[in-house]
């Protein structure tokens, strides 16, 4: 009993050896640094005191740094540098006005000294079409924003609403939206702001935001079929690209096919190898003759170099204003038959247009 009364009265068991040594050391190294400190200063201070010179010089410094870093603070927020003349470009669209405002009355509140990009953007946040901001001073009074959009590429259609999307998935409002846009069909209702989620939906507009523009004004829709993302172009032609990898190499093949005088009244086009493009006929339709294997071979090789406006020309001509003609039973469809068509009818579809001619006893597909 007195020998549990004693281990109750006992006080609580000090700390390990080990911890105590190291917060002590700790402890006393913090003590003895202003004292090693004016140890190691001491010469230095003694060199100083028996110039003259150097003496004043220190003074002088001493006294003039907080003055010069207050001068400092109060000029960057002065009126002496303030913005004033604000200059906005790379905006385009229904909201440019809106935008240019308000990056106009944003920046006035600054100084050419004190640009927050920061602040900038987040003025601008509303404006889901506004990517990024590039802003270059000019002292004393006069700033530069370049505005970086985003801008549509795709029309996403949920249950008959429609919104304009950026190749990221962004939502950019139905305000942004237009006929020439191609329309990507979605099961998602999203605002104005929101990010498209569906990975199919997210393919389709990361392909259609790397067309080159002489095709994208000439794509209509964009679907997944069982070739994979399928795109509609002007006239029904089909571009199966299969999936989002590489997509300028598949533009590429695509504009160098199109362009293509052997590939007038193609049904399809498949670019899901680049490397190997194939053009098909619909049953019935033979392909253009083309002057000899050798000059085929050099006008594809020789497409990688065309520029965009000869792509947009020969495109034209391939697909701009009249429909391939196919035979009345065939699956060529129509521009309005593709957009009401289902996946299953678009897969049949597909699948006729590939079949061998029975007229020529030969393969509907030539190779590019």
């Amino acid at each position: 009993m007195a020998r549990s009364l004693a281990s109750a009265a006992r006080p609580p068991r000090a700390r390990s050896r080990g911890q105590a040594t190291a917060i002590d050391l700790a402890i006393a190294h913090a003590l003895r640094a202003p004292a090693s400190l004016g140890r190691a200063l001491g010469p230095a201070w003694a060199y100083v005191r028996t110039r003259r010179r150097l003496r004043i010089a220190l003074i002088a410094t001493v006294i003039a740094l907080p003055l010069l870093g207050g001068g400092w603070l109060w000029l960057r927020n002065s009126p002496l540098v303030s913005v004033q003349q604000v200059r906005v470009s790379g905006v385009h669209g229904p909201d440019a006005s809106a935008i240019k405002a308000t990056l106009q009355s944003t920046a006035k509140q600054m100084s050419t000294l004190n640009v927050s990009t920061a602040k900038l953007r987040a003025a601008v946040a509303s404006y889901p079409v506004v990517g990024d901001l590039k802003v270059q001073t000019s002292f004393p009074h006069g700033l530069r924003i370049d505005v970086v959009e985003q801008p549509p590429v795709a029309v996403l259609s949920t249950d008959g609403a429609n919104v304009a999307v950026a190749a990221n998935g962004t939502v950019l409002g139905t305000a942004q939206s237009g006929e020439s846009l191609p329309t990507v069909n979605s099961g998602q209702q999203l605002t104005v702001g929101e990010q498209a989620r569906e990975p199919a939906s997210l393919a389709a507009l990361s392909v259609l935001g790397a067309a080159p523009k002489p095709l994208a004004k000439k794509t209509e829709r964009a679907y997944s079929g069982s070739k994979g993302l399928t795109l509609v172009m002007q006239g029904g032609v089909r571009a199966y690209f299969g999936d989002a990898s590489r997509p300028h190499a598949k533009w590429a093949a695509l504009a160098r096919v199109l362009a293509d005088p052997g590939s007038a009244g193609a049904s399809y086009v498949d670019v899901r190898v680049p490397e190997r493009p194939a053009a098909g006929f619909p049953p019935g339709v033979t392909p253009p003759a083309v002057e000899g294997a050798q000059s085929e071979t050099e006008s594809t090789t020789a497409g990688g170099s065309e520029s965009a406006q000869s792509l947009e020309e020969g495109l034209a001509s391939a697909v701009g204003t009249s429909e391939p003609s196919a035979p009345s039973g065939t699956s060529e469809e129509s521009s309005s038959g593709e957009a009401e068509a289902s996946a299953e009818g678009e897969s049949g579809s597909e699948a006729s247009a590939e079949s061998t001619s029975p007229a020529s006893g030969e393969s509907s597909e030539t190779e590019h």
